[in-house]
C-alpha cells in the first residue's frame, strides 16, 4: 500500500486518542489551563460521568479574539518559550488539548480578558469551527464539552459506568486541589453530590486542604514532612504507620505542583515504611517534591502523568530521608484511630431478666450479716450460693486473667505511657497516666524495642553474641542448610554463629546477646524460610532489616509470660525513649490509650 497523507480530522482523532483517554482526562487538561491562567476560583460541572457534559468556569486572565482562535489549533500554546522543553514551569504546555477535545466532542469556549467590554464565544463541532460571536460574561473563561466521543463510538463503548467515570473525575480534581491550596474549587453536577473546597492560605494551608479532601482525622494522625537536600525540597504529611490502609488509593504524589505516579517516589515510600508496615498495608500520605525544572522531564507521556528525573537516586534518597526524619519525630506516638476502633468494639451488656420471686428481693435489700440468713434464702440454699460466689472469684484468680498488684506506687502523671497497674491474660499490661487508661501488648512492644536495639548495634559494628552452653542442633532439609551456610558471613555480623552439622542439620554455637533465652530452633527455621523466599544469597545484604525483624520476633517477651511490676514499668520507660515504638515491626499498634472521658461515656457518666 502506498504512503499517503492522513486527513486533518483523522489526525486530530488519533491525537485525541493519546490525550483524551476518558472524561477525567478532559477535566485534567481544562483545569490545568485554568490554573495556568491564574484562576482563583474554578467551578467544575459534569453530567453522565462527563460523557454528557463537562463545564469548567474560571476567573483567570481570559483570552482576546486572536488567542481564542489560536487556542483550538494544534500545537499552539502560550506556555512554552521557543525551544524551552528543558524549563517547563506550567501545567499545560503541549498545545494540543483543546484541538484534540474538539475533534471528538461538541466544544465551546467563551472567554473575556480583564480589559475587554464583553467576551467572545467560539464553538467546535466534531472539529468544525464556528464563530467567534459576542458573549456577555465576567472576566475569565468558560469551556463546555458535550457529547464526548459521540463521533468515536469505538472509544465510547470502552468507557466505564457513569458512576465510575464521575469518581475518576473527582479523583483528578482532588489531586489538583491538593497541589493548589490557594484556589477555590467547586465540583457539582447531575451525576454527583456538590463538593466545595474553599481556598486555604497561611501557615496551616497544607493541613487544612488535606483535611478537606482526605478527612479531618488525617492531619491528626500524620507527621509533617519538611526536608531539603541538594536543591530537592520535600514537604507534605506522612501518615503514622498505625494509620494505614489496605491499598494505595490514599497516596498522593506531586512534583512541582503536578500530580504524578512515579516509580521512584513509590519505591522511596515503600523503603521508608518498610520497617513499620506489613506487606499488605500501605501508608496514607501526601508528598510534595519541588525540584529544578531542568532536572525533571515531564514530557515523557501524552497526559503528563509520568516523568523522568535526571538523578533518580538523589530524589529517592532525599525522599527516604525526609520520611525517615518525619516518622522518627513521631517517637512512640500511635494514631488516634487505634483508640477509636477499640472504643467501637466495646458493648454495654444487656442486663439479664431477673425472675420474679424471693431471690430478686434479696438483691434489692441490704446485705445480710453472716449470722443472719438473707431474706428469701433458706439455710439449705445458702451453701450453694456461697459455692457459686467462690467459683466466681476463682475464675478471676485464673492465670489467664491475672491482676498483678504493684509493690510500689509511682505518680502516673510523670510519664506519657503512665505506670503499670496490672497484667491481664499474661500478655497485656494495664497502665494509667494522668488522664487515660493505657493498654500495652507486651510482645508487640518488646519486639519493636529489640528490633531497634539490633539496628543500633549493627550500625556500631558486629552485634555482640553469647555462647550456647551446648550447641543447639536443628534438623533441616539439605537445601536450607546450604542457604544458611552460604549466608554465614552476614549472620555472624548479627551475632549468630552456626556451622554445618552433617548433611541435614545446623549447629548453632552462639546467638545475639540481646535476644536472651530465645527460641533458637524457631529462629533458625524462620531464617531458612526467609532465605528460601528471597532465592538468592546475594539478596541477604539487601534484606538485612528483614533478617533483624525475624530475629527480634523470636527474641522478644513472649505472650504468656508473667512480668513483675518493675519489669512492666521498665518496658514502658524504654518504649517512651525509643522511636517508632508505637507500632510493632508488622505495623500493628503496640498500645491503646483510652481517655478518662471516653471511659466515662462508655459507662454513661457523660
Amino acid at each position: 500500500m502506498a504512503i499517503r497523507q492522513l486527513p486533518d480530522d483523522l489526525v486530530n482523532k488519533i491525537a485525541a486518542g493519546e490525550v483524551v483517554e476518558r472524561p477525567a482526562s478532559v477535566v485534567k487538561e481544562l483545569v490545568e489551563n485554568a490554573l495556568d491562567a491564574g484562576a482563583r476560583r474554578i467551578a467544575i460541572t459534569t453530567g453522565a460521568g462527563g460523557k454528557g457534559l463537562i463545564r469548567i468556569e474560571d476567573d483567570g486572565h481570559g483570552m482576546d479574539e486572536t488567542d481564542l482562535l489560536l487556542s483550538v489549533e494544534r500545537h499552539a500554546t502560550s506556555k512554552l518559550s521557543d525551544g524551552g522543553l528543558d524549563d517547563i514551569r506550567t501545567l499545560g504546555f503541549r498545545g494540543e488539548a483543546l484541538a484534540s477535545i474538539g475533534a471528538v466532542s461538541d466544544l465551546s469556549i467563551a472567554s473575556r480578558p480583564a480589559n475587554a467590554q464583553s467576551g467572545l464565544k467560539l464553538t467546535l463541532k466534531r472539529g468544525l469551527r464556528e464563530g467567534p460571536v459576542p458573549q456577555a460574561m465576567n472576566r475569565g473563561t468558560i469551556v463546555e464539552v458535550k457529547n464526548l466521543f459521540a463521533a468515536v463510538p469505538a472509544r465510547l463503548k470502552f468507557l466505564k459506568t457513569d458512576r465510575a467515570e464521575a469518581n475518576a473525575i473527582t479523583d483528578v480534581v482532588k489531586r489538583l486541589a491538593m497541589a493548589h491550596r490557594g484556589v477555590h474549587f467547586v465540583l457539582s453536577g447531575s451525576d454527583r453530590s456538590a463538593t466545595n473546597w474553599p481556598a486555604q492560605t497561611g501557615e496551616n494551608a497544607v493541613h487544612a486542604r488535606l483535611a478537606q479532601i482526605i478527612g479531618t482525622d488525617f492531619p491528626k494522625n500524620a507527621q509533617e514532612i519538611a526536608f531539603s537536600r541538594g536543591g530537592i525540597v520535600v514537604g507534605g504529611l506522612a501518615g503514622l504507620p498505625t494509620y494505614s490502609r489496605a491499598n494505595t488509593l490514599n497516596q498522593f504524589y506531586f512534583v512541582n505542583g503536578r500530580s504524578v505516579r512515579d516509580k521512584v517516589l513509590l519505591g522511596a515510600v515503600r523503603a521508608a515504611y518498610a520497617d513499620f508496615l506489613h506487606r499488605d498495608r500501605f501508608p496514607v500520605l501526601a508528598l510534595f517534591v519541588a525540584i529544578d525544572p531542568a532536572d525533571v522531564d515531564v514530557n515523557v507521556h501524552p497526559t503528563k502523568a509520568e516523568l523522568r528525573f535526571r538523578d533518580p537516586g538523589a530524589v529517592r534518597g532525599t525522599v527516604i530521608r525526609a520520611l525517615t526524619e518525619a516518622l522518627g519525630a513521631a517517637g512512640f506516638r500511635a494514631s488516634s484511630s487505634v483508640a477509636d476502633n477499640a472504643l467501637a468494639s466495646f458493648r454495654v451488656p444487656e442486663a439479664p431478666a431477673q425472675p420474679a420471686g424471693p431471690g430478686q428481693a434479696a438483691f434489692a435489700e441490704p446485705a445480710a450479716t453472716s449470722s443472719t440468713p438473707a431474706p428469701g434464702w433458706t439455710p439449705a440454699e445458702r451453701p450453694n450460693f456461697s459455692a457459686e460466689v467462690a467459683a466466681h472469684h476463682r475464675r478471676f484468680d485464673a492465670p489467664s486473667a491475672r491482676m498483678e498488684p504493684l509493690a510500689e506506687t509511682v505518680p502516673d502523671t510523670d510519664y506519657p505511657l503512665g505506670v503499670a497497674r496490672a497484667q491481664v491474660f499474661e500478655n497485656y499490661i494495664v497502665a494509667q497516666n494522668g488522664d487515660a487508661l493505657v493498654l500495652i501488648d507486651q510482645h508487640a512492644a518488646h519486639e519493636r524495642l529489640v528490633y531497634e536495639r539490633f539496628r543500633n548495634q549493627l550500625r556500631a559494628g558486629p552485634v555482640p553474641s553469647q555462647a550456647q552452653l551446648i550447641p543447639v542442633v536443628v534438623d533441616l532439609p539439605e537445601e536450607d542448610c546450604g542457604r544458611l551456610e552460604d549466608a554465614r558471613s552476614v549472620l555472624e555480623r548479627l551475632g549468630l554463629y552456626l556451622e554445618r552439622f552433617g548433611p541435614s542439620a545446623i549447629a548453632v554455637n552462639e546467638t545475639p546477646a540481646l535476644l536472651g533465652q530465645a527460641d533458637v530452633e524457631g529462629l533458625i527455621r524462620d531464617l531458612a524460610d526467609g532465605l528460601a523466599e528471597w532465592d538468592s544469597v546475594a539478596v541477604v545484604e539487601e534484606r538485612m532489616d528483614a533478617i533483624i525483624a525475624r530475629m527480634a520476633c523470636h527474641g522478644s517477651v513472649r505472650s504468656g509470660r508473667r512480668l513483675r511490676g518493675d519489669e512492666m514499668n521498665a518496658l514502658l520507660r524504654e518504649m517512651e525513649a525509643t522511636p517508632h515504638s508505637g507500632q510493632c515491626i508488622h505495623g500493628r499498634p503496640t498500645y491503646i490509650e483510652l481517655k478518662k472521658g471516653d471511659l466515662e461515656r462508655l459507662f454513661g457518666r457523660r
